[in-house]
């Protein structure tokens, strides 16, 4: 009786480690360019639709999968006069998801190459991030 009575504590002690995390739900975000839509998957549930602004003429946004890497609150480009970037989050060297002040051109391409979103759906995609650990994201034209 002693080893059922330890087995169970350990089985226990397990359950409770695993659901003090989040569930184990992957976070993708899917980027149409040719729609300029991000759609974001949470356990392959679709949780939210978003228009986006992706590259102008003259500027490519890579297509492909990527993990994001690097995450900020606040960035502030280098490259282009330290334009805010709220909320960036880099999926593929100097690219990355963040939010945008310039609202009235969501929906339409008008970056330099990075995906834009509206400050408060990037807030949402950024804490989803943090909160399931990593977000794929997917980019197709």
């Amino acid at each position: 009786m002693p080893i059922a009575r330890a087995l169970a504590a350990v089985v226990l002690a397990l359950l409770v480690a695993v659901s003090a995390r989040p569930a184990a739900a992957s976070v993708v975000a899917r980027v149409d360019q040719s729609a300029q839509r991000m759609q974001v998957y949470v356990g392959g549930v679709l949780a939210y639709d978003w228009p986006v602004s992706t590259a102008r003429r003259g500027f490519v946004t890579p297509n492909g999968q990527f993990r994001v890497g690097l995450m900020a609150p606040m960035w502030r480009s280098r490259k282009y006069h330290g334009s805010p970037m709220p909320y960036a989050m880099f999926y593929s060297g100097g690219y990355a998801i963040h939010g945008t002040y310039a609202v009235g051109a969501l929906g339409r391409r008008a970056s330099h190459g990075c995906i834009r979103l509206h400050p408060a759906h990037a807030r949402e995609l950024f804490q989803l991030t943090r909160a399931y650990g990593g977000t794929r994201v997917v980019i197709r034209n």
